[in-house]
């Protein structure tokens, strides 16, 4: 992500939600939070990108869908509205290259890509790992790298391992992949004769860092910005554990009919890589290591 909230971790340490990338109870309903406009990297227009947008999109202002608590890719500011963070500072970023502007708002992560499926929102920038099940339903367009990675509390009291997490209780943000990496663990734990893994389910992420913070759980496993953002903002109480793996593509995500929108916005991703506003964003954030070279639409 891009900026280095403290305070915002130390509300996690009491167990207040802030965060966003993947979770929900239903898929109806808005987010918490407000619409708020976007802000970005000063970038200006590229008129061969401006020219790829489609004609009854341009000059418009986007209605981008996020989850806006999983820091420090999407996660609400200090005001308590307006949602910021890395993912939110490369789209803003991109819809400057393509003369649009944008407003945020916050939902819950499992509802997401049926609020873009039905056109409650023009897009949804959330931290959503690209895979073929998501591509049947939506458009996404490739702009970052991630993996999984598991965190544990200070010190790994509990002997924590990845591999041999039969009956520990490992918490998890409801609607995410990490979802299904466990659920394969677990099965594994089953046919070994073993307990399975005890998910703990939690909406936000932000609830599933001050459960393992409180004891409640014996670790997580989140996206790599995400755990290791999270490390660093409550170094006295957790340590990453292992190494980060799976790593896959984040997509910006676009309703399905809507390929040509998405080679607009790759493009503009191509454009702020070429002038450096790609990396310098990323460095910001301390991600520069998820950088990825192409771009693409349904990659």
């Amino acid at each position: 992500m891009r900026r280095v909230h403290v305070a915002l971790f130390a509300s996690l340490a009491l167990g207040v939600s802030t965060l966003a990338a993947c979770g929900s109870d239903s898929l109806e309903g808005g987010g918490d939070g407000e619409q708020q406009d976007g802000s970005s990297a000063e970038v200006t227009v590229d008129e061969d990108v401006e020219g790829l947008v489609p004609e009854g999109l341009r000059g418009t202002t986007l209605n981008v869908g996020s989850d806006a608590s999983y820091a420090p890719n999407e996660f609400l500011g200090d005001d308590g509205k307006t949602i910021e963070g890395m993912n939110v500072d490369l789209f803003d970023a991109a819809a400057k290259k393509m003369g649009l502007k944008t407003t945020w708002t916050n939902a819950p992560f499992d509802a997401l890509l049926l609020g873009v499926s039905s056109n409650k929102y023009d897009m949804a920038v959330s931290s959503f790992t690209i895979n073929e099940e998501r591509k049947k339903q939506v458009s996404m367009i490739s702009y970052f790298d991630a993996g999984n990675q598991w965190v544990t509390t200070k010190g790994n009291e509990q002997e924590i391992d990845p591999d041999a997490a039969c009956g520990k209780s490992i918490g998890v943000q409801k609607g995410t992949i990490q979802i299904d990496d466990l659920d394969a663990r677990s099965t594994k734990c089953k046919k070994d004769g073993k307990r399975p893994i005890k998910q703990v389910v939690d909406q936000k992420q932000s609830q599933v860092t001050a459960s393992l913070i409180s004891g409640k759980t014996e670790a997580m496993v989140a996206d790599s910005p995400i755990a290791l953002y999270a490390v660093k903002q409550n170094e006295d109480s957790l340590e990453a554990l292992g190494d980060i793996y799976d790593s896959a593509p984040y997509g910006i995500v676009v309703p399905k009919e809507d390929t040509e929108f998405g080679e607009a916005i790759a493009a503009a991703f191509e454009s702020m890589k070429e002038d450096g506003t790609y990396e310098e964003i990323l460095t910001t954030w301390g991600n520069e290591s998820g950088a990825i070279d192409e771009f693409a639409v349904n990659p």
